[in-house]
């Protein structure tokens, strides 16, 4: 008789590990596929970035140029300011 409730015993012990087996598996799928977003989702995140610090770059070249552009304009009108500036102090009528 001991013999037949260590069966009974055991094969109850089968079926409870068995279904933790199938829930261990179903938690895996689970969370695979939550990895699985959260890799996609990053990687979108990633190229995002990528996109608007190139963005930022292109603009801030942009934005260089046109200083060192500006600078050079002003650095012409001060040398015509200062040519202009010497012919008046320089006695042309004596």
């Amino acid at each position: 008789m001991e013999d037949t409730i260590d069966v009974c015993y055991l094969r109850r012990r089968i079926v409870e590990l068995e279904e933790k087996v199938e829930q261990l598996r179903l938690s895996r799928r689970v969370l695979m596929n939550l990895i699985e977003r959260t890799e996609k989702e990053r990687a979108g995140f990633l190229v995002r970035l990528e996109k608007e610090n190139h963005k930022l770059h292109r603009d801030n070249r942009r934005y260089a140029k046109r200083l060192l552009d500006k600078n050079l304009q002003i650095i012409e009108l001060e040398s015509k300011l200062g040519d202009m500036n010497a012919k008046q102090l320089t006695p042309a009528h004596v």
